[in-house]
């Protein structure tokens, strides 16, 4: 099965679900085109407290379609863009991912993947319940994010539903994502 984009989705506010578009334009070092959230330098409102100078490591959201699946079995219904995400994917294994992959998104995008997003508060306000479903322990007991990824912008393009998703793993060892 070939990775594939399901949905594409942004915000020009503040807003903890995004709605699903026809098509969003990825801008290079920026992130989504008229999202709340592209920028240079940190746009989320806890990064943007603790210090406004940072990277902004965090401009393009990407869920795998799959972990809705998942939920849905223990009995949550979301959807693509309700959890905040820009891209939904589906057939790639994006938590599996080392630190600076390369993902081809479409004809033109090029994302680089930092880290985990680190799932928040603000997810059992969505559903209750469900941020005990995308934290969680292995079982080693080390802990286990699964709401998505975080990526930067190298190279920008328009992303819409249907394009394909190819990936480059770096060079050299690989180092597991951690949340950015």
């Amino acid at each position: 099965m070939s990775a594939t984009v399901t949905a594409v989705s942004s915000n020009g506010e503040y807003s903890f679900s995004k709605p699903n578009r026809e098509s969003v334009r990825l801008l290079a070092g920026l992130g989504v085109e008229g999202d709340v959230h592209a920028g240079v330098t940190v746009k989320h409102r806890s990064r943007v407290a603790q210090d406004p100078t940072r990277p902004n490591l965090r401009q393009v959201h990407l869920i795998h379609e799959e972990l809705f699946d998942e939920l849905a079995g223990e009995g949550f219904t979301v959807t693509p863009g309700r959890l905040g995400e820009n891209i939904t994917t589906r057939g790639i294994d994006l938590l599996g991912l080392p630190v600076g992959t390369l993902l081809r998104v479409g004809e033109e995008a090029v994302l680089e993947v930092p880290g985990l997003r680190n799932p928040c508060v603000q997810i059992d306000a969505f559903q209750d319940g469900l941020l005990k479903q995308v934290v969680g322990r292995d079982a080693e007991g080390n802990l286990v994010r699964k709401a998505g990824i975080m990526s930067v912008v190298k190279e920008g393009g328009v992303v819409r539903p249907g394009d394909p998703v190819e990936v480059t793993l770096p060079s050299g060892p690989h180092r597991p994502l951690d949340r950015v």
